[in-house]
């Protein structure tokens, strides 16, 4: 099944099913400004996210795609701007306090513990939901034992849904490319996030792996309900899978809208997609 083809099945199906409703703006970015030093990372950058979209964010190489997400789960702070996020302005967020808000995060480059299992990588992704400490975790009686076998029954169920049921014990290092991307993908869903940002989750993947983890994406946002917030070079899957997209070039916003208003934008085609698009 070409890309194309499978995620417009997997969109019929979920409005078969009665579909998932776009909501209200739940991460609204006005006016970000970002610099290190005499480097201008952002410029006056404003879109939204609306609650349980798919919004990609595109550019060429340097663009500051991967800035912006930083700048929204707390890893940057930028010097202008300010960044609501259900309503609430953010000041100073720190990246524990974006999970603790339900904002998780994969990266373009694979941080996964290589000698650890896949059951294992995953089930770090529960720490903030684990209410034990480390005294008590040692001691492992009474309430968290039986803590520890709820969360593994959770983990279980995302090891289900990726489909990895077969790899569940395998050290993570030992798989290929994809399944660790996948993995990935599961620890951060074991955070039970109500926003995923996903940096280049297809990045290196032959083309049986990206319609693997483009289904997985799609049935994330139709299942759970979880918004998702996705940087892909792949014009194929993002044209077909977003609800909207921003476009960024040298920082700045040059592109904004449904996927066929960025597809005809005369300022996108000049910068990235290129004549042939």
């Amino acid at each position: 099944m070409m890309m194309n083809d499978m995620a417009v099945a997997a969109q019929a199906a979920a409005s078969a099913s009665g579909g998932r409703r776009i909501g209200d703006v739940v991460l609204d970015l006005q006016n970000i400004s970002l610099r290190f030093g005499g480097v201008k990372a952002l410029t006056d950058i404003s879109f939204n996210v609306r609650e349980h979209e798919i919004r990609s964010i595109i550019g060429p190489n340097g663009a500051g795609k991967s800035s912006m997400l930083n700048v929204i789960n707390g890893v940057y702070h930028p010097q202008e701007g300010r960044i609501l996020f259900r309503g609430q302005e953010r000041r100073k967020m720190e990246p524990h306090m974006a999970a603790t808000q339900g904002i998780a995060r994969t990266f373009q480059n694979i941080a996964l513990f290589k000698g650890m299992s896949v059951l294992d990588n995953i089930m770090t992704g529960r720490n903030l939901k684990m209410k034990s400490n480390i005294f008590q975790q040692a001691l492992y009686w009474g309430a968290v034992q039986k803590e520890e076998i709820a969360h593994r029954e959770k983990v279980e169920e995302i090891i289900d849904f990726l489909e990895i049921q077969s790899v569940r014990k395998t050290p993570v290092g030992q798989l290929p490319y994809g399944l660790q991307k996948r993995v990935e993908l599961g620890r951060a869903l074991a955070a039970e996030p109500t926003m995923l940002l996903l940096d280049e989750p297809m990045a290196g993947m032959n083309v049986e792996e990206k319609q693997d983890m483009c289904r997985f994406i799609l049935d994330v946002n139709d299942q759970f309900g979880t918004t998702i917030v996705l940087i892909e070079h792949d014009m194929g899957v993002v044209m077909d899978i977003s609800d909207r997209v921003v476009v960024l070039d040298y920082g700045k916003k040059i592109g904004d809208g449904a996927p066929d208003e960025v597809r005809n934008n005369e300022d996108v085609i000049r910068a990235y997609l290129g004549t042939s698009h």
